[in-house]
């Protein structure tokens, strides 16, 4: 047992976790094999992915919304945190009360009236440590199951922690930064509004349209709707639910109450019955959480995708990068130049005479744009250092695309350092390649050698026949044919036959030598693309298509 529980808190001396390893350790065991922990799990990458590149701000306010959100998972499922909001007169406290059925809260009309946060608890069991968490003192709460007057009807609340937030438009700033703190940590939220005061902009502006994503956790309770007219609350109703879906909060549920009169108390109390029974407004709350940081990452860091560094946005780079060190003309001048010397060692001697010198091939490819050396053979002129860069530069606006500004001079930067180091790196890399142009192949020679003895045999064979013409010599026959003018003939056509052969080899060698200059080239370049464009932009990309995975799967719905 010892040794599994170290093994599995390994990695700080001593096997004692780090704070580090220790949250993430939490976060493993409350978000295991779930949708929602592989969403956490994504907007935490996100957030590590951008480190030094987006406002640290929003990373830091993501960061805790991951931390905020592993944290109420792993506390009590069977609990769900209901939060009471509301403006100073609106019968914030009344309403809450009214939901306990007791006087709980202190009502009253000076500003604040309600400083600090309390809470009432249906169902004990297991609610300690996420008090605790929500910072709520013990003097601060109510344990309902404990009180005397525990009523059978209320077992519909069991599980339910039900706070009265402090007034959110109280003048105390303490007061404000309490009700931020708890209305992030609310599972569900309760905003009681008064029918004169349901239009305020500190609540719109403040709360209700930044929580436009979590409109599926929240609830509207208009409060005093027993002082309008029966025949106007229709109206009124209508009206608060158009202000919220200019919020962006069509989706909310308004309900009209009177927590003096008890006028929709049930209607209320039926509605958090009814939240609560699914047991969906914790995970919902988080989910909203996590989409509305992931939705905050995206907008600043951008939300379109970056393409892969492969495929053919790399050959298009190599290709034009070869082109740029005259990868092409010069595997033309190798097959024409490697052509021409094995066609002139294999050209008959007296056909040779009559054939083009070395100095018209030099002129050819001097023409074709090949630098040629004292021998008049290709060699790898200087890189065109300007098309490499703009080569790799485009490169990199083809993988970064669409994305946000951060991001697309990372890999920018990359790319056109990686190509200026390209085009020097192949300005001493290429022309240490061997391009074969110079050897010829032994046949070739031999060939050579086979030529010379038919012409010797022909010069032999045509010096006997005439001096057996002239009456010197004696001369022999066969078949009827002088022997001399069969020597000359075969010796003839001899020649001629291996100078054909010679030129039908001399094609085959000389493509095959421009495949090897041209494999050896190309492998040069694309290894040196590859060391100093492709994998430094593909670095420089990776951070960002990890936040985008991130952000994709923090977003991701069930």
């Amino acid at each position: 047992m010892t040794s599994g529980s170290e093994e599995q808190t390994g990695g700080s001396a001593g096997g004692v976790p780090s704070a580090a390893e220790e949250a993430s350790q939490v976060r493993e065991l409350a978000t295991r094999g779930t949708a929602l922990g592989e969403r956490i799990k994504g907007l935490e990458a996100a957030v590590d992915a951008a480190r030094g590149r987006l406002d640290e701000q929003v990373l830091a306010e993501a960061t805790a919304t991951v931390e905020r959100a592993t944290g109420r998972l792993r506390l009590s499922a069977r609990h769900t945190v209901i939060g009471i909001a509301g403006a100073t007169g609106s019968g914030k406290s009344s309403t809450y009360n009214a939901l306990v059925g007791l006087e709980l809260s202190s009502i009253g009309v000076r500003r604040p009236t309600t400083s600090w946060a309390t809470a009432v608890v249906w169902g004990s069991e297991g609610a300690e440590e996420l008090l605790e968490w929500l910072g709520i003192p013990p003097r601060h709460q109510t344990m309902r199951d404990s009180l005397l007057d525990n009523r059978r009807d209320e077992a519909a609340l069991e599980g339910v922690v039900l706070m009265d937030l402090p007034d959110h438009d109280s003048t105390e700033v303490a007061h404000h930064l309490e009700v931020d703190r708890l209305v992030e940590l609310a599972d569900l939220l309760v905003w009681v509004v008064d029918p004169q005061k349901y239009a305020d902009a500190a609540l719109h502006d403040r709360y209700l349209k930044p929580l436009a994503s979590h409109q599926d956790v929240m609830v509207i309770a208009v409060n005093h709707i027993d002082t309008i007219p029966a025949e106007e609350r229709n109206a009124l109703v209508g009206d608060v639910r158009q202000l919220l879906a200019e919020d962006g909060l069509d989706r909310v549920k308004v309900m009209p109450i009177s927590a003096k009169q008890g006028l929709g108390m049930e209607e209320l109390r039926a509605e958090i019955n009814a939240r609560v029974d699914t047991k969906r407004a914790t995970a919902a709350k988080v989910e909203a959480d996590v989409a509305a940081a992931a939705d905050r990452l995206a907008a600043l860091g951008g939300d379109a995708p970056m393409a892969a560094v492969e495929g053919a946005v790399v050959d298009d780079l190599r290709r034009r990068v070869e082109e740029a060190a005259g990868v092409p003309v010069l595997v033309d001048g190798v097959e024409r130049s490697v052509g021409a010397r094995v066609r002139r060692a294999t050209t008959w001697p007296p056909f040779a005479l009559l054939g083009r010198g070395s100095g018209e091939l030099a002129e050819e490819l001097s023409a074709a744009g090949l630098e040629l050396d004292s021998e008049a053979t290709p060699r790898v002129g200087a890189v065109d250092h300007g098309a490499v860069r703009v080569a790799a530069r485009d490169l990199a606006d083809e993988v970064a695309g669409a994305t946000a500004m951060e991001w697309r001079s990372a890999v920018t930067t990359a790319a056109v350092d990686g190509g200026d180091r390209a085009a020097t790196a192949l300005d001493s890399a290429l022309p240490g390649i061997d391009l074969g142009v110079a050897r010829v192949p032994a046949w070739a020679w031999i060939v050579r050698v086979l030529q010379w003895v038919a012409l010797l045999a022909l010069v032999a064979g045509a010096a006997w026949w005439i001096a057996g013409a002239l009456g010197a010599t004696d001369l022999p026959s066969v078949a009827g044919m002088p022997v001399a003018a069969v020597v000359l003939v075969g010796a003839l056509v001899a020649g001629l036959v291996l100078m054909l052969v010679g030129r039908a080899m001399a094609g085959r060698v000389a493509r095959s030598r421009a495949a090897q200059a041209g494999g050896r080239l190309r492998s040069a370049v694309a290894e040196t693309l590859d060391g100093t464009v492709v994998q430094p932009v593909a670095e420089a990309s990776a951070d960002y298509r990890r936040f985008y995975a991130g952000v994709s799967a923090a977003r991701r719905t069930a």
